[in-house]
């Protein structure tokens, strides 16, 4: 059985949670989002939590449990929202936003255009991106992408890494050559 199903979910202050049909919608001062629940799984609003249970006769909690994690998440990203932190590292390298795009400049003849998707906001400050949101799959969606652009490499650590992601480093040919 799911271990999360058993925990109630507290509804913060200023979120409001409506069910219509198989769908729920939840707002907040952030924003609002709407999502279908699994089947298998039943929701329970009451004034101040939710509870998920499994569904009559249903074979497995596993549903229940997406749908647990799904309305915690929802209710985080409109009450609080969502954010990742990327460092770019390199000299020359940098980003600036120009309208709904991000411009990077990673070592290439030519700057990089990424463009911004509609769930997120991206700022940028220096040689730090930050991907905000109240939709966490976009959020990590968004980040991952910037990263893939220029990974971190483990030599020099040149290109985009995630706020306080450890790169490991590797000796160099000369170093290693006079060590040995």
């Amino acid at each position: 059985m799911s271990r999360l199903i058993k925990k109630t979910i507290p509804i913060p202050q200023g979120a409001t949670l409506t069910m219509n049909g198989s769908e729920l919608l939840i707002k907040g001062p952030k924003g609002e989002a709407k999502f279908p629940i699994p089947q298998g799984a039943v929701l329970k609003i009451e004034s101040d939590m939710v509870t998920v249970t499994s569904a009559e006769g249903a074979k497995t909690t596993a549903a229940a449990g997406t749908a647990w994690a799904l309305v915690r998440n929802h209710l985080e990203g409109v009450t609080d929202g969502f954010k990742k932190v990327l460092e770019i590292e390199g000299v020359g390298y940098g980003a600036q936003t120009e309208g709904k795009e991000l411009v990077l400049r990673l070592g290439y003849a030519l700057p990089v255009r990424l463009a911004i998707p509609p769930a997120v906001t991206v700022t940028t400050e220096k040689n730090v991106i930050t991907v905000t949101g109240i939709d966490k799959d976009a959020v990590g969606q968004a980040a991952a992408e910037i990263r893939a652009l220029k990974k971190p490499e483990p030599y020099k650590g040149k290109g985009i890494k995630y706020q306080g992601e450890v790169i490991r480093r590797k000796v160099g040919k000369k170093a290693g050559a006079t060590a040995a």
